[in-house]
């Protein structure tokens, strides 16, 4: 390895490491009561390595929400893009985002109620992934009608029901309670097809 190449891990993990620290001082306190201070204390840095890899805290909340939101596209797509039908594709999109609102639940709070603190430009862009994700079940719920799977009259309301009925999860979810969040995940996806299909 060349000596030009070796500082670029450590940046990378420095930067993950202040998400992660951002992360639990924003699920901890909020975010107008965490300061840079408390972020770079958690990432074992001082105020001023904050700075170095984002240039505000909330920054650092658009960043969370972009990554969270971007791997929440990527596992619906991938769900839908895997199965033979759209029964089985609702199937696997509502069981897996409802699975990943509990496991990752800390940031999906912070992703849905801090949203309001980000910049207008950063708003957009994380809506913009937003409509990305509703599309991805849209098509799914459009596809079902379309072959006679599935019985709704409203396609937008039901996607957003359907979406809405996974993102909660994050709101209730936690790690103390007996279900876990697979189990979660199937009931939830059980459920998604009575919506569709009652």
């Amino acid at each position: 390895m060349s000596t030009s190449a070796r500082p670029i891990e450590p940046v990378v993990d420095t930067a993950h490491r202040l998400l992660e620290a951002a992360a639990e001082a924003f699920a901890d306190r909020g975010f107008h009561a965490t300061t840079t201070r408390d972020i770079a204390s958690r990432a074992g840095l001082s105020p001023a390595g904050v700075y170095v890899h984002f240039a505000s805290k909330e920054e650092l909340l658009y960043q969370l929400s972009r990554e969270g939101h971007v791997a929440a596209r990527d596992m619906l797509r991938a769900a839908a893009e895997g199965a033979a039908s759209p029964t089985e594709a609702l199937r696997a999109i509502m069981g897996r985002f409802a699975t990943w609102h509990a496991e990752h639940f800390r940031v999906a709070r912070i992703v849905q109620y801090e949203f309001a603190n980000l910049t207008p430009e950063h708003r957009d862009a994380v809506l913009a992934l937003r409509k990305q994700i509703d599309a991805v079940v849209r098509d799914v719920v459009t596809a079902g009608v379309a072959s006679g799977e599935f019985s709704v009259d409203d396609v937008p309301d039901t996607t957003l029901a359907l979406m809405s009925m996974a993102v909660d999860v994050a709101r209730w979810y936690d790690p103390e309670i007996k279900r876990t969040p697979d189990a979660i995940g199937a009931a939830y996806a059980d459920l998604g097809i009575r919506l569709v299909t009652g």
